[in-house]
């Protein structure tokens, strides 16, 4: 991907080339840092920014103590700690990469200390500016501090108004300084009228996958604390790196949105690396290419019935690949794409087209979000993206295999279900959305039967639960009837599911059992700590095995670094994970090997808390050679796999991966 400053003067500006992907960035062997190395600090600018720092400290924590007792006051001391963290994170890690940066940086310290000292008088009238706004909040998943940026209209007085998100491209050196810097200088130039606009940080440049996906959700739901977002009237926007996101947000998340209008970027994995980084793919081990479905949206193209797309591309434009694919996926599910594509254009948006753009998402707004229609489409291939409107999808035939609901409401008291590796789902409306009489029993058409079930509520609500029980569906009272473990709904894998929720790292302190596979793991934990912070911008959680509390049972997915001689949480579970560990053997998927040699990495309901995951030793699984191309940032590991120690780890592998595979629906080993 091109880098493309977020600041750009109405996203007209060409991307820059100067990093941009090309044919050196093809060999995992010469891997350059991401992000890349930044300048030589001065000694009197590391001693000023160092005082500076520790004034801004005082100042919130002075304001934390004052507003100790007033909860809504603390709740907006990330607004302030935002400052804090670009500044030291810039300074620690030497992120500066530009002289002008240095000034930038006592800049934010003095706007951090103003909200510091207004927070501490139990003021904060920054949450009732206008213009571009400098936000943050506190992150679920690992207590980090995340920034983004508000643009509110001069016309917000607290109605509820339409919101655009806008997804910024790639900037290999867009530290939070520099993202926080593009905010308060006037971020975005896009205004379209009476519209507040949302820009992510997306935790750097990941192409808002995993916690960059999460980092939307959790923006949007902070900002509707303090601004009035009409829930029907919401549009992802992006380009380049920006318009991938926006296109895996339009269909993974397609009932939220009033409509999106992606540009450029990339739409799957395996034809854009071909077309725009000259590598071929297609030779990647079978579990990577089934998890490419993860973040195809050519493979979810169905679910766009629900979301109104306007897409954009420059016809010279080499991503104009990206729409083209979606065009191809569209017509097959019998639609027909709106793309407007700019005359003899490279990678920007010619100005003829915003303006067609932004007249056709003003209609499109105009109408509004359908939020009960009565025809529901449904593509997925995991369980983490099982809803849409009333339909919900719970347990899967396979997973990693094309699933597919087509519901309609076909009468006063009738729906019709047409469906595909789906063995149990639910029609959820809430109360005055459901269009059936209260009057009668509704019957369900669904695999050939027709089932009769449960009415509507008085209130107009209805529930029902669907499963398949041998070749006959049946209404039952719960999804999950039966007792046991079953893939279900934000429980289904893969490894790196456990880093789009709250998770620790669990720190072995005990005397492993073979010092080579004790080397492997503690090199991996290390590893995975310093990139989660390179590359999702956090600090890890991290905890020895002898500290775990009961709320990390309860609220975290656990992170097991080590062996059972090792890790005292890893011996305590290991009779009820699927593996059996010994300090001789290792066996996985019925298959042994030489422990001494061998270590396993899986992702398995916590037998502590079975609603929760347990991983062992892994952080997320892509790695320095997918940091060069957003495309590639895709999982590489599926739910389980044996690592063969005699094989280094290196830029694209944790060493040699001996075995693979993914488990079944109810957690059980598939045999090949």
């Amino acid at each position: 991907m091109k880098p493309h400053f977020l600041s750009c003067s109405l996203m007209l500006v060409t991307a820059t080339s100067v990093l941009a992907d090309g044919p050196t960035d093809n060999i995992p062997g010469t891997v350059r840092p991401i992000p890349p190395p930044g300048l030589e600090i001065p000694a009197d600018v590391q001693q000023r920014l160092t005082a500076g720092l520790d004034q801004l400290a005082k100042a919130i924590q002075a304001a934390q103590t004052a507003q100790a007792k007033n909860a809504s006051a603390l709740e907006l001391l990330p607004d302030v700690e935002v400052y804090f963290k670009a500044v030291e994170w810039a300074l620690r890690h030497k992120e500066f990469h530009k002289d002008r940066e240095f000034k930038v940086a006592d800049e934010l310290l003095a706007e951090g200390m103003e909200r510091a000292e207004q927070l501490k008088e139990g003021r904060s009238p920054w949450t009732k500016s206008k213009g571009s706004v400098v936000r943050a909040y506190r992150s679920k998943i690992d207590g980090s501090v995340q920034p983004y940026g508000m643009t509110i209209p001069e016309s917000y007085v607290g109605a509820p108004m339409r919101l655009d998100t806008w997804f910024h491209g790639r900037g290999e050196t867009l530290s939070e300084l520099a993202f926080i810097d593009g905010i308060r200088k006037g971020g975005l130039k896009i205004a379209p009228k009476d519209t507040m606009v949302i820009q992510p940080y997306g935790r750097y440049s990941n192409a808002n996958k995993f916690a960059g996906e999460i980092d939307l959700l959790e923006a949007l739901d902070h900002a509707g604390r303090d601004y009035r977002i009409d829930p029907d009237r919401i549009i992802v926007r992006g380009f380049s790196m920006g318009g991938a996101a926006c296109w895996q947000f339009a269909v993974h998340y397609a009932d939220r949105w009033c409509a999106a209008s992606p540009g450029a970027g990339f739409s799957e994995t395996p034809e854009f690396l071909l077309g725009f980084q000259g590598e071929d793919v297609y030779g990647q081990p079978w579990y990577q290419q089934k998890l490419w479905h993860w973040y195809n949206a050519t493979d979810h193209a169905l679910n766009l019935f629900h979301c109104p797309t306007v897409a954009y591309s420059g016809e010279i434009d080499k991503q104009k690949q990206a729409a083209d694919a979606m065009e191809t996926a569209m017509r097959a599910e019998n639609f027909d794409m709106r793309h407007i594509i700019g005359p003899q254009t490279a990678h920007k948006i010619h100005p003829d087209s915003l303006v067609e753009i932004e007249q056709r998402l003003a209609d499109i707004a105009a109408v509004g979000r359908d939020a009960t229609p009565t025809d529901v489409h449904l593509a997925t291939w995991i369980l983490r993206y099982n809803r849409m409107h009333w339909v919900v999808v719970d347990a899967l035939e396979e997973h990693w295999a094309r699933a597919r609901v087509h519901a309609r409401v076909t009468g006063d008291a009738e729906v019709t279900v047409n469906l595909q590796n789906v063995t149990a789902l639910s029609f959820e409306m809430p109360s005055g959305h459901c269009p059936l009489t209260p009057l009668l029993q509704p019957v369900i058409k669904i695999g050939g039967q027709e089932l009769k079930v449960r009415r509507p509520k008085i209130d107009r609500s209805w529930t029902v639960h669907l499963r398949k029980i041998g070749e006959n569906w049946q209404e039952v009272l719960d999804p999950f009837e039966d007792e046991g473990l079953h893939k279900k709904h934000l429980l289904q894998g893969p490894v790196d599911d456990a880093f789009m929720d709250r998770f620790v790292f669990v720190r072995p302190t005990g005397l492993a059992w073979n010092a080579k596979a004790d080397a492997w793991a503690k090199g991996e934990m290390d590893r995975a700590i310093f990139e989660w912070r390179r590359q999702f911008r956090g600090d890890a959680i991290v905890k020895n095995d002898t500290e775990l509390t009961e709320d990390d049972i309860a609220n975290a997915n656990l992170v097991l670094w080590g062996d059972p001689g090792s890790n005292a949480v890893l011996a305590k579970v290991l009779d009820k994970l699927p593996i059996q560990w010994s300090k001789d053997k290792l066996t996985a998927n019925g298959q042994s090997h030489d422990a001494s040699g061998h270590a396993p990495i899986l992702i398995y309901p916590n037998p502590l808390n079975p609603e929760r995951y347990v991983v062992l030793n892994s952080g997320f699984t892509y790695r320095e050679y997918d940091y060069l191309n957003n495309a590639r940032q895709v999982p590489k590991l599926p739910d389980w796999a044996v690592i063969d120690l005699s094989i280094p780890p290196d830029t694209q592998k944790p060493g040699g991966v001996k075995d693979a595979g993914f488990f079944g629906e109810r957690w059980e080993w598939v045999k090949k």
